[in-house]
């Protein structure tokens, strides 16, 4: 059953759209598995720039077939928008298949979203207001709306009536705001049929037809392990499940389908919106502000800059752990290159004198951790234009080497720059 994940080790963020792109070259199937469309990935080809965000990165190979399954939320206006950029750049959209099983957000999750948010205060989640949480709560609840009812006006009707009195109740008794109008809704999103009906799929059997015939199948998340609402940083998380095992569900395959699974970390660490961050470097300090400078790190959807600071190797390898990786993929490595010397978090220290060698457990823990540093050299050099391993400088040689050696995973490509084409491969015993 040869089916990879590419899975993101941090808080998002590390560049995993590169790896599915390089990867789903092998691939027949390339599926998104969990998430919204407040994710998005940026792929470099050929100096030409695709920001995607519902649309599976395999997209721009014309053998892969780009699959939505069923684990994601999906605003089918957005995923519109999407596939007419893509045929605008040249890209056949056609192959796209948009799982039925697929729940909608709606405009009453984005109203939700909005005005929760505004409630919160000081106490925000810093989500993208874009309605993700409010869906997928509505998927638990039940009483959320999927991508075939579309096919069906009268049972989408049916089922809109239904929610929409609950929640213009909450909208206008609880948060003052004006009810939301059930026929300008279902017209909105029926007129959209004939754009989506012919990419609505069962995906689930499609997936295990590409997996019985031998076929590589390459499962793409969105987010990362420290967003992931059971094993990340609560409530600073998303409201899904993308670390690996988010694919059993968010796909349809059993965990023997995966053969092979592709950590994907940052040089350094980066994350978007509120929660605790044990290696920052805060907003002012030289070195994080050039990271955030060097490194583009402002939000591809939203635009938000960036938090940054420095590679967190214990909470790396907690995340090999949680996604049994089998391999780690780093990226922006050429981002640290002007620096003379790298900080790498290799511990954690309690306000207790505790000394801490795992991620712990406890909120109240990990707020007020402070962060133990090993100091290596940098290389102070560009290494842009590096093609094999040998091409790097030795410091930068040994900075992969102590991430190897850290995590105990091997890591088999290293980025050195923007492009599809910046990218060494290390061959196992490299």
């Amino acid at each position: 059953m040869p089916g990879a994940v590419i899975v993101g080790t941090q808080w998002g963020d590390e560049g995993k759209g590169r790896f599915t792109d390089y990867l789903a070259k092998d691939a027949s199937l390339c599926v998104r598995y969990q998430g919204g469309h407040n994710a998005g990935h940026t792929i470099i080809v050929d100096g030409e720039v695709f920001k995607l965000q519902l649309v599976p990165s395999g997209v721009l190979y014309p053998h892969v077939v780009p699959v939505i399954g069923n684990g994601v939320v999906v605003d089918p206006a957005v995923l519109i928008s999407e596939l007419d950029m893509l045929s605008a750049k040249g890209v056949e959209v056609s192959r796209l298949r948009l799982s039925g099983n697929a729940h909608l957000i709606m405009p009453y999750h984005q109203e939700i979203d909005r005005v929760t948010e505004r409630y919160l205060g000081k106490n925000k989640l810093g989500t993208t207001k874009r309605g993700i949480g409010p869906t997928y709560a509505d998927k638990a609840l039940r009483v959320g709306l999927r991508v075939q009812d579309l096919l069906d006006p009268k049972i989408f009707r049916e089922k809109l009536d239904l929610v929409l009195r609950e929640k213009n109740g909450l909208l206008s008794k609880v948060y003052n705001r004006l009810p939301m109008d059930a026929n300008e809704i279902a017209k909105t999103y029926l007129d959209m049929v004939p754009r989506l009906e012919p990419h609505i799929d069962d995906t689930v059997h499609l997936v295990h037809e590409s997996l019985d015939a031998g076929e590589w199948v390459l499962f793409e998340g969105a987010q990362a392990t420290y967003l992931d609402l059971d094993h990340g940083t609560y409530p600073f998380v998303t409201s899904s499940n993308p670390i690996a095992g988010g694919v059993c569900t968010g796909a349809g395959v059993g965990p023997l389908a995966i053969q092979r699974v592709v950590g994907v970390v940052k040089a350094y660490t980066t994350r978007v919106g509120s929660g605790p961050f044990p290696s920052e470097l805060l907003e002012g300090d030289p070195i994080g502000d050039d990271l955030v400078e060097r490194g583009r790190e402002f939000g591809t959807n939203t635009g938000r800059r960036r938090r940054p600071g420095w590679l967190d190797l214990v909470m790396l390898k907690h995340a090999t752990r949680l996604n049994t990786c089998t391999e780690l993929a780093i990226t922006k490595l050429d981002v640290l290159s002007p620096l003379k010397e790298l900080k790498v978090c290799v511990g954690y220290l309690g306000d207790d004198g505790t000394r801490y060698e795992h991620v712990p457990y406890h909120q109240s823990v990990m707020h007020k951790i402070k962060p133990i540093y090993e100091t290596l050299p940098g290389w102070g050099t560009d290494i842009e234009r590096a093609e094999k391993i040998s091409d790097l400088p030795t410091e930068a040689k040994d900075y992969v080497q102590f991430i190897e050696d850290f995590t105990k995973v091997h890591v088999s490509f290293v980025s050195v720059g923007p492009s599809r084409d910046q990218l060494v491969v290390l061959p196992r015993g490299e």
